[in-house]
Formats: structure tokens, C-alpha cells, sequence
């Protein structure tokens, strides 16, 4: 698999690889990568709540799929340390595939559960102590408008084309003052309604 969006996200089309990915400590697995940088199995297990064996079990399996690979080695060169591969990753139903269907919803259930509670730990944890500036920046908005598939499409890709410059620069060229902030773009289409 590999990026071709620009936000250098790796694409899953392969339903396999998205029943492979829904599963919570794989999905930890790739936030702690993401977040951290390289690491070993042992340095994620605590993290991600299972034995490093188990944890290797798992991102050998991530990289089967071509979401994780080796690392550059550590001062420890014994160790196998991993990272991910692209930015992040998307996935989307298969239209005329039942099978990659409902491994798109399982995937899609599976990212919806572990991500519930962080607007709530943002509100009760970080946004306390945030500086105000940053405090008036976060929050959400909740927007309903009736759009057509093409419309919709036509939105998220310019969501993209304005986030890509800032999601792809090196950490070379980030502001000094810049810090992390997390993006969450919930799309979520109603049923059709008279």
C-alpha cells in the first residue's frame, strides 16, 4: 500500500487488511507510532496494553499489510524497531463488495469506539490548561447541510488541499511555537429525508 492523497495517508482498499485493522490494540499500536516515532515491541507493549510478544505478534502482522515497517536501528541494534508508513491511513466501503463492506464498517465501528472519549478528555484535561489563545481555538462545530455525493466529495477534497501543506511539512520546518492539534473530521451522512 502506499500514499497517493494529499495528506500522504496510506490508502486500504483491501478488505482483509481492514478486518486486520480493527482491532484495538492495533490501532494503538499505530496512534503510539505516529505520535512517538519508532519504537520496539517491548517499548509499545505497556502503552498498548498487551505482552511484548504479543505486540510484535501484532505489528508483524501491521506490516503484512504494509502499515508498519522497520525502523532505522537503535542504539540497541539487537532490537527491532518499528514505524509506520505514511501519515495515517484511510479506507472507504467498497459500493458493489459486501464483504469489503462490512469490513469498512467493522473498521469504521472499531476507530468510532477508541476515539469516543477523547473530546471528553480534551474538555476535562487539556483545555484547562491551555493558554487562552489556544483555548479559543479548540472546540468543534456541529454543521448540517443537504449536499449531493458529488458535493460532499467535492468538500472533503478541499478540506484536504487546505490541511496537506501543514500534515506533510518536515519538523524541520514547523514554527517554533507550533504545537500538536488533532484534526477530527467526523462526515457522517443522514438517511435521506423528504
Amino acid at each position: 500500500m502506499e500514499a497517493t492523497n494529499p495528506l500522504g495517508d496510506v490508502e486500504i482498499t483491501d478488505p482483509q487488511a481492514m478486518r486486520a485493522l480493527a482491532h484495538p490494540v492495533r490501532l494503538a499500536i499505530l496512534d503510539i507510532l505516529r505520535r512517538n516515532g519508532p519504537a520496539t515491541a517491548t517499548q509499545l507493549a505497556p502503552e498498548v496494553g498487551a505482552t511484548p510478544t504479543v505486540t510484535s505478534w501484532h505489528l508483524r502482522h501491521l506490516a503484512g499489510f504494509g502499515l508498519v515497517r522497520d525502523a532505522e536501528p537503535g542504539p540497541d541494534r539487537r532490537q527491532r524497531r518499528w514505524e509506520v508508513v505514511g501519515r495515517g491511513f484511510r479506507f472507504s466501503a467498497p459500493i458493489d463488495d459486501e464483504a469489503g463492506a462490512a469490513a469498512a464498517r467493522a473498521l469504521g465501528r472499531e476507530m468510532f469506539l477508541r476515539y469516543a472519549d477523547l473530546p471528553h478528555h480534551w474538555v476535562t484535561e487539556v483545555e484547562p490548561q491551555l493558554e487562552p489563545q489556544w483555548r479559543r481555538l479548540g472546540g468543534l462545530a456541529n454543521t448540517r447541510v443537504h449536499l449531493t455525493a458529488e458535493e460532499l466529495q467535492n468538500i472533503e477534497n478541499a478540506i484536504e488541499q487546505v490541511l496537506a501543506p501543514y500534515v506533510t511539512r518536515d519538523a524541520d520546518d514547523r514554527p517554533e511555537q507550533s504545537r500538536p492539534v488533532r484534526l477530527m473530521r467526523y462526515t457522517l451522512p443522514e438517511a435521506h429525508s423528504e
